[in-house]
């Protein structure tokens, strides 16, 4: 009667084959978020002996400060997040259009002299909120995708998806990403 109180035993030799098996399907089944954060391409250095500053005109530069609170200041007068992508398109490409027709009251100056002359500094405090950092960004990346949206439908008078990369090139010279970030010290 001993045989009545023994346990059966498990089997364990395909265990290991088993949790092979499903490994190797979780691995080639799953897929993994590709995170890029902001896509921005940084200026070349300036090979020695050259000169590389550019000098700007004050009125082709539009300055973005956002405090420690993440107050929003456009040209040192305080404005609205909402306001943002607005403003940015008018001073982009306004041709040196001195009327803003949405500042509603800000002394903002939006008259640069062309989009590929449009320089845009932002300047933030170490303790900026990183959300508000973001909304700024992602601001100011929509205002410029509508401005290039606008002279693919307008000038090439094509789909977006229709471009050449000749056209594609074309259409990033036209609306050039002129952006200066800095800490405020």
């Amino acid at each position: 009667m001993r045989h009545a109180n023994k346990r059966p035993e498990v089997h364990a030799g395909s265990m290991a084959d088993i949790a092979f098996l499903l490994l190797i399907f979780f691995l080639v089944s799953t897929t993994i978020a590709n995170d890029k954060g902001i896509v921005r391409k940084i200026p070349e250095p300036c090979p020695p002996g050259q000169k590389c500053d550019t000098e700007i005109n004050e009125r082709n530069m539009l300055s973005i400060t956002i405090n420690e609170e993440g107050e929003l200041f456009i040209n040192e007068s305080i404005t609205k997040y909402k306001d943002l992508k607005i403003i940015l398109k008018e001073f982009i490409d306004n041709n040196g259009d001195l009327s803003c027709t949405y500042c509603h009251g800000n002394q903002v100056s939006t008259a640069s002299d062309h989009p590929k002359k449009a320089s845009i500094s932002i300047e933030t405090h170490p303790k900026t909120p990183y959300k508000v950092f973001i909304t700024v960004q992602n601001e100011l990346t929509a205002a410029y995708q509508e401005l290039r949206e606008q002279y693919i439908t307008n000038v090439l008078k094509k789909e977006v998806d229709q471009l050449s990369k000749e056209e594609i090139k074309q259409v990033q010279e036209a609306y050039p990403f002129r952006i200066s970030e800095a800490a405020i010290k």
